[in-house]
């Protein structure tokens, strides 16, 4: 005779399994350094400064 599987515990494990996985794409996906956001934030703020520097007063 073979052992007895827990349905529970293999369900559990096979949902664990794929948030790892889920969790390991979006690192890939979305991750950035901390050198990566600040350069992007200095960016942004020295585009909204151009832009405000170009508007017009009414």
């Amino acid at each position: 005779m073979s052992e007895p599987v827990n349905l529970n515990r293999a369900r559990k494990a096979k949902a664990k399994a794929d948030e790892t996985a889920k969790a390991a794409r979006n690192r890939v996906a979305f991750g950035r350094s901390k050198a990566e956001k600040d350069l992007a934030e200095a960016r942004r703020d020295k585009a909204a400064r151009a832009l405000d520097a170009r508007k017009r007063e009414t």
